[in-house]
């Protein structure tokens, strides 16, 4: 780390959730919430709670503009154009579904292809694959490259104008590689194809400009980011949202609805059906002003640092093997010897460590690296030298006890 993006203090202290000897080491599933976030979601359901979009009264008006003030706050996070180009989603799951359900069934007809690769979420291929089904498109698989990565050369050589899109992990899940993914959309584009990109692990740990990636879709769950669960956000260029219909009906979707025949409001508002997550939006606008405040750039030198050295302390145990590119993103993957790892989780938490353990919602990933799961440790802002000690302790334990 150079000394514009040194931690200056710890942050442990600022997340209730973490005990003094207790070692959470699985941020890639959540993270912990800091107590501005809890504070945020306490204000919200109690003193400040209103409906939005609806009432006249003034606490109604001034949640409704804490509501669109957080919608700016995302659109800035990620470099959007415009607050409208930002979609309120119950996650990134969600997130996917709409672009599959809308842009998807309006965009692709048989014979058209889609390419993920290996490394995928489930997330981010079940919608694809009910969405092939349905119209008769097919579904392309990029391999990885011996060290965990995309492989993008693949895509090159592959890629056609029969694809119509191609739907990546930014950050793996599990390996916790980085995409290029500059060039995925180049690859992507030369061939009129969109490119959607799956910021789970990514917007957490990273700064993410939309713009500069030149992406068409882009998707992430607020609780990956110190924010609550049931919130997320899809931004895509104005004019796409614009082309695409709404995928669910109901209150707040609408200009005018009469048995004739109903007419939708302009994006976003077409794809935010229903009562939102309120306090969620509140919440993950307080989660994303914690993360700016501190610097992206800070977290994620931080977290490669502590990362490289767990990675480092682990390699040089023998009968663990570590999964993934030495480079990689706030994530470590491994297993310990032939020890199953729900079994090593087990005896971990006995420790006091707190991490990971099966397929982590990537079967494909899994059958590719030749196993039926992995022990997985993932950092986050809070980590520090003392959680990689206490790992590094117990899978010492876990190979004491199997011998």
């Amino acid at each position: 780390m150079n000394a514009t993006t040194t931690i200056s203090r710890s942050y442990r202290a600022d997340f209730p959730g973490l005990g003094k000897d207790w070692h959470y080491l699985d941020s890639a599933a959540t993270a912990q919430k800091p107590k501005a976030v809890l504070d945020a979601l306490a204000r919200a359901y109690g003193p400040d709670y209103a409906t939005v979009h609806r009432g006249v009264y003034e606490r109604s008006a001034n949640m409704t503009l804490a509501y669109e003030a957080a919608r700016k706050r995302v659109a800035g996070f990620l470099n959007a154009a415009r607050p409208e180009e930002i979609v309120f989603t119950s996650g990134a799951t969600d997130s996917i579904n709409l672009v599959a359900e809308s842009w998807g069934n309006s965009n692709l007809k048989a014979g058209d292809r889609i390419i993920l690769s290996q490394l995928e979420h489930h997330s981010n291929i079940v919608p694809w694959q009910l969405l092939a089904e349905r119209v008769g498109a097919h579904i392309d698989v990029a391999p990885l490259t011996d060290d965990g990565q995309i492989d993008l050369d693949w895509i090159e050589a592959n890629i056609s104008e029969q694809h119509k899109l191609v739907a990546l992990a930014h950050v793996s899940n599990v390996l916790g590689s980085l995409l290029d993914a500059k060039r995925a959309a180049e690859l992507a584009h030369k061939v009129g194809a969109k490119l959607l990109l799956d910021g789970c692990q990514a917007a957490p740990r990273l700064p993410v400009d939309v713009q500069a990636l030149g992406c068409d879709f882009y998707v992430f769950s607020g609780h990956k980011i110190y924010g609550p669960t049931g919130i997320g956000a899809l931004w895509a260029p104005y004019e796409t949202l614009d082309s695409m219909p709404p995928w669910k009906g109901g209150g707040s979707m609408i200009d005018r609805v009469s048995f004739d025949g109903t007419t939708y409001a302009p994006p976003p508002g077409r794809f935010e059906a229903g009562t939102p997550h309120i306090a969620g939006v509140v919440g993950l606008d307080a989660a994303i002003q914690y993360v700016e405040a501190i610097g992206l750039d800070v977290i994620s030198d931080h977290e490669n640092a502590t990362l490289a050295k767990a990675r480092e302390a682990l390699s040089g145990i023998n009968s663990v093997r570590v999964f993934g590119p030495d480079k990689s993103m706030g994530i470590l993957s491994f297993a310990v010897g032939d020890v199953h790892p729900h079994d090593v989780a087990t005896i971990l938490d006995e420790g006091g460590v707190a991490i990971r353990a099966g397929h982590h919602c990537a079967q494909p990933l899994m059958d590719y690296l030749g196993v039926a799961a992995t022990a997985r440790a993932s950092f986050g802002i809070y980590s520090d030298d003392s959680d990689v000690a206490a790992l590094v302790d117990g899978i010492n334990r876990v190979r004491k006890i199997f011998g």
